[in-house]
């Protein structure tokens, strides 16, 4: 679907009409690459993720897949209508994958809808089967992209989209824990009364209940809290911080109880990883990779959230982050969980 064809009637082409050709002109130059950015699902999520992309200017091309044919066509035509408003881009749309053909990045929301109640890990099989039927077509049809898979439970479903795709790890990435860190950095910020981009925290590990929170690493304006605390011989208890990394936990179920679904922040955390990616930004975000050999976890393939540098080419390295002891060993349970999960897959 696409309603970017030359405008003409009876077969006269208007653009030659409304423009007319300088003399002894050299023939239009074409940039060296078309950028562009398939999104898988046209869901609250996808939706999202779409637009905020399409206000950063990032893309030549995006691409809409869904296996809603009336919706896909409805929302695409929505995104068309804002052109006006919106950075020159191209948008099209289809339920065949031969629409994502050459794209540089994709981004799978499609799945089920997380229900009021329901963890991440039980939404696992419901969206194995639908995994085995995007996956295979996208990498057919755009061998060189980066898969972003934004989809819940998120750890086993890149590991999934991995698997199936036989990328190399580098290219192979999850939207994990950069939310929950924004959330993170949100209840930090609003303890302390100053602007959550001044601060530097992580949650790592799992993007769900067995999540860490890396309080040893905390800074604000580049001040680490922790150790400035017990500089200032100022008190503070445990307890404290472990009910702010429980309201991130639970942030999310918070959200889905109210509203029904999540969209808004996770469309901003995925823009702007895919952001970071496209323009080799080359920053620092917490994000699902391939944690083999990372502070002792050598027991199989998890893929889980560590603070990675993003760039052109997908991962580009981890932060060398201080881990407590502590730390490192929730860390190690946390991958311990999600491969519990994926001894089950039979892939």
């Amino acid at each position: 679907m696409s309603s970017s064809s030359p405008l003409s009637l009876d077969g006269l082409d208007l653009n030659q009409v409304f423009f007319k050709s300088i003399s002894n002109a050299d023939l239009p130059s074409q940039t060296n690459h078309h950028t562009k950015i398939s999104v898988i699902g046209v869901g609250n999520v996808g939706m999202a993720i779409a637009q905020t992309i399409l206000t950063q200017d990032l893309v030549d091309e995006l691409a809409l897949v869904d296996v809603n044919s009336d919706k896909l066509r409805g929302e695409m035509l929505d995104l068309q209508h804002a052109a006006a408003f919106l950075p020159r881009t191209k948008i099209v749309a289809s339920v065949d994958y031969t629409v994502t053909a050459g794209s540089d990045l994709c981004i799978v929301t499609a799945g089920a809808r997380q229900n009021p109640g329901e963890s991440r890990l039980n939404l696992l099989q419901r969206n194995l089967v639908m995994y085995k039927s995007i996956v295979p077509e996208l990498v057919k049809y755009s061998p060189e992209c980066i898969l972003l898979i934004v989809s819940n439970p998120v750890d086993v479903l890149t590991y999934v989209a991995w698997k199936l795709s036989g990328f190399p790890v580098n290219r192979v990435i999850g939207s994990g824990t950069n939310l929950d860190s924004s959330r993170f950095r949100f209840l930090i910020a609003d303890h302390l009364d100053v602007n959550a981009q001044d601060v530097q925290a992580y949650i790592v590990g799992e993007h769900g209940d067995s999540s860490v929170a890396l309080w040893s690493s905390i800074s604000v304006g580049g001040i680490p809290v922790l150790s400035f605390l017990e500089r200032q011989q100022i008190a503070f208890e445990k307890d404290t911080l472990e009910k702010i990394h429980k309201q991130v936990v639970q942030s999310a179920y918070e959200v889905i109880n109210l509203k029904g679904y999540t969209s808004w922040a996770i469309g901003y955390s995925v823009a702007n990883l895919a952001f970071s990616i496209i323009r080799d930004q080359r920053r620092i975000h917490p994000v699902s990779i391939h944690v083999k050999g990372f502070y002792g976890i050598d027991g199989g393939d998890a893929f889980l959230s560590l603070p990675a540098q993003l760039g052109r080419s997908g991962v580009l390295g981890v932060t060398n982050v201080h881990l407590t002891d502590e730390e490192i060993q929730q860390l190690r349970n946390s991958a311990e969980t999600i491969l519990q999960v994926q001894n089950h897959l039979g892939i």
